[in-house]
């Protein structure tokens, strides 16, 4: 049994499930039915089980079911470590959600302490051909699995920097109004800094201490005009020196959020943007398994893995691999498909959950 699973899991008014709920053994689940049944949202109410706003990043009221519009609530049995913990999770009529652990309400980044979670989902697969936004986005949840606190140190950077931001559209000149705010920023940015650096060295040393059926990715961190990475004292000078050239163009120009997360395929040695659709679903395969083994070394026990339509893009030789290797890792991986053949390789390693629409309300049946 996994160090780190889902025990208990229990929905009411999430998406389009009115009320259910599940009970799992540690196993990796594979969730079948078609689409529309439901699948995606079971796994997006796992990945609220983590800091932040989830796989789908939706409003807190795109989540409540409609039409009743009522709110939501998760809750579940978390498995870690050695401990059981009771996780409640929920926000009424659009309201800033609310996190409880073991009956007492806490901060979310509090869910990073108990539980690790990661994803894949069908949106991602543009990872390398959309814009530096989204794999900053990608690189900064890896990050945070490694070190929850990472999400309040964006926050913070990006708070600061939308106050900045509009002292320079308001052609604002006097440098006291910048000095707090920059400060702030230089100190966040150069956490942001040091994070991503530390979880990109250990997912080169998961991937190269792994023998793996999936392509190895080489990543590495590219800048506008190859800034090199600066530390507080230089972030602050180059936002005090880059004011008037900030305030010409409306924004900030340089930090960490001009970074952008570069992928190369390791054994053909090209860009993972030029490669095949089916070549970048397995670097984005392998990156996650990397990601997976780090955790589980990082932080005692392998994450829980939300795979929604996993099987897309990967062959049947591809997808035994894989369900080989969440096997072995010995993590708790939540699958989705639209029919159980897509799982068949799984076998009884795994639980199956079948969901059906009926009257616009998901069914269950485990």
């Amino acid at each position: 049994m996994s160090g780190l699973s889902v025990a208990e899991l229990t929905l009411s008014h999430f998406r389009s499930h009115k009320r259910a709920a599940f009970d799992f053994d540690g196993r990796p689940v594979a969730i079948h039915g078609p689409n529309g049944a439901g699948k995606t949202n079971i796994l997006e109410a796992i990945s609220m089980l983590s800091p932040g706003r989830g796989l789908r990043r939706a409003s807190m009221d795109e989540i409540a079911r409609r039409p009743e519009a009522l709110g939501w609530k998760i809750g579940a049995v978390l498995r870690s470590l050695h401990q059981m913990h009771e996780v409640e999770t929920f926000s009424e009529q659009g309201s800033s959600r609310t996190v409880r652990i073991d009956g007492k309400t806490a901060a979310q980044v509090a869910l990073g302490r108990i539980a690790r979670v990661l994803w894949l989902v069908p949106s991602m697969d543009r990872l390398w051909i959309e814009g530096a936004e989204g794999r900053r986005r990608f690189l900064d949840r890896m990050t945070m699995s490694f070190e929850p606190s990472h999400a309040e140190v964006v926050l913070t950077y990006e708070k600061a920097m939308r106050e900045r931001n509009r002292l320079l559209k308001d052609m604002v000149r006097d440098a006291h109004w910048y000095a707090a705010v920059e400060a702030q920023m230089a100190r966040a940015g150069a956490a942001i800094q040091v994070n991503r650096a530390s979880a990109l060295t250990l997912l080169e040393e998961a991937q190269r201490e792994a023998e793996t059926a999936f392509p190895v990715a080489e990543l590495s961190l590219e800048t506008p005009d190859d800034q090199e990475p600066m530390g507080e004292d230089a972030l602050a000078r180059a936002f005090a020196e880059g004011r008037a050239r900030d305030m010409a163009a409306g924004r900030t120009l340089a930090g960490p959020h001009r970074t952008d997360l570069v992928g190369i395929y390791a054994a053909k040695g090209v860009n993972a943007s030029v490669c095949s659709t089916g070549e970048q679903k397995a670097l984005l395969v392998s990156l996650i398994l990397a990601n997976a083994r780090g955790l589980a070394r990082d932080f005692g026990a392998p994450p829980i893995l939300l795979l929604d339509e996993v099987a897309a893009h990967l062959d049947a030789s591809r997808r035994a691999a894989l369900y080989d290797e969440i096997c072995a890792l010995g993590a708790q991986a939540f699958m989705t498909g639209t029919g159980p053949e897509l799982f068949q390789e799984l076998g009884a390693r795994a639980q199956f959950v079948e969901v059906t629409e009926i009257d616009g309300i998901s069914k269950v049946e485990m």
